[in-house]
């Protein structure tokens, strides 16, 4: 016998093995219950909290006065983020001009501004403004702020458009003119209440840029025709120049004049200038010419007030081609002096409309 004998325990017995195993999961699968539920509370609340921030950051809007509210607007692009600029707001413009009146050096002007992109000619492609679908799915991108070109900013863009020619809107303006590079696409004729009727709707302002020398701008577009197939520099031709000595070289070739049709094509541009500005009549505008820009670069500080940015100075780094007096520049220059003497168009004969 053992010297010291044990007496069996008193207690309550031990639950079965199996029992306790089950105890202890249910237990666990408890504690991580509660911790997993803890974590979604947590994470619910800092969305709450991170949206409340983006709230907050977008109640943060910069004071716009109501009269100006339709032409601000806040998009939100596809292909990428805004970021901290979400909030600016973006006015849509575009520019209404025909070939030869100064548009490419006035859109190099705006985009020499930190907020400013003109995104060119976007309907200078026919599959873009084939139909008012096409036109409208075209504009909808770029006023999206999806059109990537090289105008796009890194700043904050406060103003974002493009370029309208109006061989490639002709019929928006209900009229028809032959003029050189002239073409309008097949269906266009029907779509003019639809297309003033989405500028306006989406709040775009509308910047006419014409030339008030219209003999200037024929001249001007004769020699831009001819240098097409000559490509006189360096078998290369150029719309836009950025150097004296390409100005030069381009403004040797003098066109010639037919003066039996000189007036009537004439009288025929100032009618197309004045119908489009007709048709355009219910939209905010602002009507510019060539020469004014060129005399008063003021001129180029109401445009920045119009367009809602910072006023600054702009600059361009393109030369003018034709700065002779209009005798230099024309080969005929004595039948065109003598046929426009004395009609209403005499006062293009004496005018310049550049001053250095």
């Amino acid at each position: 016998m053992h010297p010291y004998p044990l007496k069996g325990s008193k207690g309550a017995s031990l639950p079965p093995r199996p029992t306790l195993v089950f105890l202890i999961a249910l237990f666990g699968l408890y504690v991580c219950y509660l911790s997993f539920n803890q974590i979604r509370m947590e994470s619910k609340h800092v969305e709450e909290n991170g949206a409340q921030e983006q709230d907050e950051h977008v109640c943060a809007k910069p004071y716009v006065p109501s009269e100006e509210l339709p032409y601000v607007h806040f998009p939100k692009p596809k292909g990428y983020s805004r970021a901290e600029c979400s909030c600016n707001p973006v006015r849509f413009f575009v520019i209404v001009s025909m070939q030869r009146s100064g548009s490419g050096w006035f859109e190099t002007l705006l985009n020499s501004h930190p907020n400013i992109s003109s995104n060119g000619e976007i309907f200078n492609r026919v599959d873009r403004r084939q139909n008012i679908s096409s036109i409208v799915q075209t504009l909808d991108k770029l006023y999206d702020l999806d059109w990537l070109t090289s105008a796009a900013k890194n700043e904050c863009t406060a103003a974002f458009g493009f370029k309208w020619m109006l061989n490639q809107m002709s019929v928006l303006c209900q009229v028809t003119l032959m003029i050189p590079n002239f073409s309008k696409s097949q269906g266009f004729m029907d779509h003019h209440d639809e297309i003033l009727s989405y500028l306006n709707k989406k709040g775009v302002s509308v910047i006419f840029l014409f030339r008030r020398n219209t003999l200037r701008r024929l001249i001007s577009v004769l020699a831009n025709n001819y240098d097409r197939d000559a490509k006189q520099l360096n078998g290369t031709h150029k719309s836009h120049v950025h150097s004296e000595e390409e100005a030069e070289i381009l403004a040797k070739f003098k066109p010639e004049l037919d003066v039996s049709t000189l007036v009537s094509n004439i009288r025929d541009v100032e009618k197309y200038m004045g119908d489009c500005l007709d048709s355009f009549n219910t939209t905010r505008r602002m009507i510019l010419y060539y020469e004014d820009i060129i005399r008063n670069r003021n001129v180029l500080f109401q445009v920045q007030e119009f367009l809602g940015v910072p006023v600054r100075k702009l600059v361009s780094r393109q030369v003018k081609i034709h700065t002779r007096p209009l005798p230099d520049l024309v080969r005929n220059w004595e039948d065109v002096n003598s046929r426009l003497n004395r009609t209403e168009y005499a006062r293009f004969l004496d005018g310049a409309d550049y001053v250095k």
